[in-house]
Formats: structure tokens, C-alpha cells, sequence
């Protein structure tokens, strides 16, 4: 149990923190305890040949992750006022399909040298992040000749819908070579098919009789008013248990999503020794928007991200290698945009139509105006053109790709070495308010709405790589010189300086003696001298 436990939320978290990785911070691992008294002796030192080879690293992925008002909740610390210094939280993160690989060969357990995870589910709220069930671990040492699989099937909940999720974890360590071994740690994550949001609980749930229009403005005819926020307007099916195949969800993917994480040494050109690599990759065919809508989006991606983090020791030839994800966005197999490294963030408006739309086409659907585009009741998709007057500003979906950060940084605790960090996105998706939108909504509700009600991001990769100046030094240290083989220089017999020396033979020798003489006695038998008996005179008679 203790080993399932090993394994720090924090890996989790890493993931799930939507944040850089910062290359001043380490990897995650029980702390060696420190003798409450200074004058204690020391932990004895381990036994045996030791690797002398030193490498820390991480690599880190996610399927999807789903942040609900995300920087809206207060980061809470045990230190008062301190909280108000970090970063904020979103109120709830969840996320899909972790994959995580983990080497620290200055753990203080021996079990956290080589950490392995595969888990379907992180969950955080307000920042706090228990441990999921169904996770996959393995870890090292001992060391692990095979990995583990296993599938999972995700219990049904209202905000997204997992297939099976299968994992594969592999963790390795050697005990003299430390992490001179094929692979230190393999990690991945599939799952089968996802839907996510069908409901954006963020929003207020007002319908759209309570807004306030401008004066003179209607919704268009054929609207139905009583559409809620919550659903935007219609596009979504506004509750319940999200479905399988993604109708009604603002975001779907019907095809199989997988990640690969990994942490190895690899050779340095002209070296005998070796750098230490993070490698972070993901696997996806297609995504959906607004399934079962007229507006459906369909996002295909035509290059797979994949993140290499290299740390060779030195900063001169360490370097992060990103294969930036290339995104096309298409409705009804015609391509509208293309996401990527050039263009790697587009913003599609949502709108409520107002009269004027019902006026130029006729009765609407009942559904918003998305990209420019109108469903009307007769003529189909229409380009509506100049949109002024005519829609009323909802909200932003933006769709941005890539967002690589990295950061890298000289380190001499607890080895002299050089740390690199990076961390990107295949995808993200957020659902942005406009100012448009708080102008029509009652004056409590306006105030009470944050600038970014739900973010959906696909594929957040995350790579650390950690190694010591000139690179790892694989070997062990020589073994310890035998008992019949004395090290050079010591003394073969201590100096006799007390009688107490002889004290313990004497005492061991008379106890002997004490007992052969118990036995002797007890063994020969018992001689007595016998007495002479002399017969009395006869009395003589008188």
C-alpha cells in the first residue's frame, strides 16, 4: 500500500496546474529526515556498491483537463497573507487521461528512484488535489524486469463522458547502476472516446426573457426565449448526463486519444557519458465542436505535439525540441482556419440574434449566431455579414494551440548541474464573456461574472530534465574490501590497556570448570566406610 502511496499528488498536480514548468523547482520526493538533536549520529550510511550516476527528471501529460473559473479562487497557505501572493486557482480543474514519468536518484526511499503512472482521473478544488482511485503505479527500486497494464471504465458524472481508459506503466532502477538501464520510467494513456461540458455551470442560468435588451431590440423571430445561458443559448443540451457520442457537448472526440510520457539517458556526441531526456507525446485524430448543431466545428489534427526536454549538464547543449500541433478547423469538410505556430490562436464570437436577422432571412433556428453564421428555419447556414444591430454578443470561443514555455537554471543542491523545464498545449478552448454580455445582465449577476467562465484544454505536456555538470557517470563504487582482507594501514590487534579484556574468558572458563565438577560428582558413586561391629560378652551368670 505504502508503495501506491509513494507516488506524490503533486505529479498530478503537475499536470492539472495549467502552469509553466519552472526549472528552479525540483522533482517531488520524500524529505530526509533530519535528527532532532545535532549532536545525534548521522543515518548509517547504505551497504554495498552504489550507481555513482545522478539524474533527475520528469516528463508529464494530459488527455484533456477542464478548468471551471479558472484564476478565480484564492491560492490558501498555512503562512497568513502569503496566499495572496501566489497565483489563483480555478475553482475546479479535472482532468483526463495523466501519464506521468518520474527519475530522482536522490530520493531518500529507494522505492521513488524510478516512479511510473497511469491514471484516468486528477481532480482539484480550490487548489486541492486528493489522490484519484484507478491509478496505475510502478515503481523502482526493486527493479521491474515488466510493466503493469490495466483498463479502466470512468463512472458516469454530469460534466463529460470517458471510454475506457487503458494504461501501461514501466519502471526501472538498477541497484549498482542506478539509472544506467534501457528506460528509467514509460508511461500512457488512451481513452477510447470523450465528450466534455454539455452544460457551462459557471454561466447563470437565466433565460433570455431576463436580459435587458436594449431599448427597441427583440430576439429574432423563431428563437425561443426561454433558451438559458447555461446551455449558450441552445447550443449546448443544458444538463443532464453528457452523451456518449458528444451531441450536445461543446467539445467531443469520437476517435481514440493517447499520451506517452518517458524518461531516459541518451548518449552525448564525443562522451562516454550520458544526458537525461523527458519526452512527452500525444496521439489524436479528430475533435469535435458543437456536435449535432447546424454550427458543428470539426478540428483535425494534421501534426502531432510532441515535447523533448534534453539536459546534458551544461546550458550551452542542453535544449527542448517542440513539434508545434497543426490544428485545420473545418465545417462541412471545407477548411475555415488553420491553427499553428504562425497562427496559433483564433476567436469564434457567439451571439444572440435579434430582429434584424429575422427581418433580412426569415424565421431562425433556435440556436446562436457562431462564427459569423446564422441557422435560419428555410435557407440554411447564412453568412450574416456586418453583425451590428443585428447580434447581441454572448461570448468567445477561442482556440489557441501550442503556448510552449520554458526555463532553465544552473543548480549546485543537491548536485552541481544544470535544470531545464518546458510546457505547452496541444489545444485550448475557453468560453469568454464579453462586455457585451454583463451590459444586458442584471446589475448582481453582471458584477459576479468572471472574464473566463470554462477552459477545456487537449494535450498539456510538461517535460524536466535534470543532470550533472558533464552528464551521468554510469558505474558503482567498489565494493567493500572483505573481512580476511584488512584495508591498508590498520591495526591488526588493538592495544591491550585494561585488565577488562580478560574478564569475560575467566569468567566462561570458571563456569566450565564449575560444571565438570557438578557432573563428576553426580557421575561416581557414593563410597561409604563401613563399621566394625563387635559382638557383646555373654554375661555370665550368677
Amino acid at each position: 500500500m505504502h508503495r501506491a502511496l509513494a507516488l506524490p499528488v503533486t505529479a498530478a498536480l503537475l499536470v492539472l496546474s495549467g502552469t509553466p514548468a519552472m526549472a528552479d523547482s525540483t522533482i517531488p520526493t520524500t524529505p530526509t529526515p533530519q535528527p532532532a538533536d545535532p549532536n545525534q549520529a548521522p543515518v548509517a550510511a547504505p551497504t554495498g556498491p552504489q550507481p555513482l550516476g545522478h539524474a533527475v527528471a520528469d516528463a508529464a501529460a494530459s488527455l484533456g483537463v477542464l478548468r471551471l473559473l479558472p484564476n478565480a479562487v484564492d491560492t490558501s497557505t498555512i503562512l497568513p497573507g502569503y496566499g495572496q501572493q501566489l497565483p489563483k486557482q480555478s475553482a475546479l480543474e479535472a482532468g483526463m487521461g495523466l501519464s506521468s514519468a518520474q527519475a530522482n536518484s536522490e530520493s531518500y526511499l529507494s522505492y521513488e528512484r524510478a516512479i511510473a503512472q497511469s491514471s484516468p482521473f486528477g481532480l482539484a478544488v480550490a487548489g486541492n488535489a486528493p489522490q484519484a482511485p484507478g491509478s496505475l503505479v510502478q515503481t523502482a527500486l526493486p527493479d521491474n524486469p515488466n510493466g503493469l497494464s490495466g483498463g479502466f471504465n470512468a463512472p458516469q458524472n454530469p460534466l463529460l463522458n470517458v471510454g475506457l481508459l487503458n494504461g501501461q506503466v514501466h519502471a526501472r532502477w538498477s541497484p549498482t547502476q542506478g539509472p544506467c538501464v534501457d528506460t528509467i520510467a514509460d508511461a500512457s494513456t488512451s481513452i477510447a472516446s470523450l465528450s466534455l461540458l454539455n452544460v457551462i455551470p459557471s454561466m447563470p442560468n437565466l433565460p433570455m426573457t431576463g436580459l435587458n435588451l436594449p431599448q427597441g431590440d427583440k430576439l429574432a423571430q423563431g428563437f425561443d426565449p426561454q433558451q438559458g445561458l447555461q446551455a449558450l443559448g441552445g447550443l449546448l443540451s443544458g444538463g443532464g448526463q453528457t452523451s456518449a457520442n458528444g451531441t450536445g457537448s461543446l467539445l467531443s472526440l469520437p476517435n481514440t486519444l493517447s499520451s506517452h510520457s518517458v524518461v531516459k539517458l541518451v548518449d552525448i556526441p564525443g562522451s562516454a557519458k550520458k544526458a537525461v531526456q523527458s519526452v512527452s507525446t500525444l496521439q489524436a485524430a479528430d475533435i469535435q465542436l458543437l456536435k449535432g448543431t447546424p454550427l458543428e466545428l470539426e478540428l483535425k489534427v494534421v501534426s502531432q505535439p510532441t515535447l523533448t526536454v534534453t539536459s546534458t549538464g551544461d546550458k550551452n547543449t542542453s535544449k527542448v525540441d517542440y513539434t508545434a500541433p497543426v490544428i485545420q478547423i473545418l465545417r462541412q469538410g471545407q477548411v475555415l482556419y488553420t491553427l499553428d505556430a504562425a497562427n496559433p490562436t483564433k476567436d469564434i464570437p457567439i451571439g444572440l440574434p435579434l430582429s434584424g436577422l429575422s427581418d433580412a432571412f426569415g424565421p431562425l433556428q433556435s440556436l446562436p449566431v457562431v462564427g459569423g453564421l446564422v441557422s435560419t428555419a428555410t435557407k440554411g447556414l447564412q453568412p450574416v455579414g456586418d453583425t451590428t444591430g443585428k447580434v447581441l454578443d454572448l461570448g468567445v470561443l477561442r482556440l489557441s494551440i501550442a503556448e510552449l514555455n520554458q526555463k532553465g537554471q544552473d543548480l549546485t543542491d543537491p548536485f552541481a548541474g544544470y535544470q531545464l523545464g518546458a510546457s505547452a498545449r496541444m489545444l485550448d478552448l475557453q468560453v469568454l464573456p464579453t462586455q457585451a454580455l454583463k451590459n444586458v445582465l442584471p446589475a448582481d449577476v453582471a458584477g459576479k461574472l468572471p472574464s473566463s467562465l470554462a477552459q477545456l484544454s487537449l494535450g498539456e505536456q510538461i517535460g524536466r530534465a535534470y543532470a550533472p555538470k558533464g552528464g551521468v557517470v554510469c558505474g558503482s563504487t567498489a565494493p567493500a574490501a572483505p573481512a580476511n582482507n584488512p584495508a591498508p594501514g590498520a591495526p591488526k590487534q588493538l592495544a591491550y590497556t585494561s585488565g577488562a579484556y580478560s574478564a569475560v574468558p575467566m569468567f566462561w572458563t570458571g563456569t566450565a570448570m564449575l560444571l565438570l565438577g557438578v557432573v563428576l560428582v553426580a557421575a561416581l558413586p557414593n563410597r561409604r566406610r563401613s563399621a566394625v561391629v563387635k559382638p557383646s560378652p555373654t554375661p555370665r551368670s550368677k
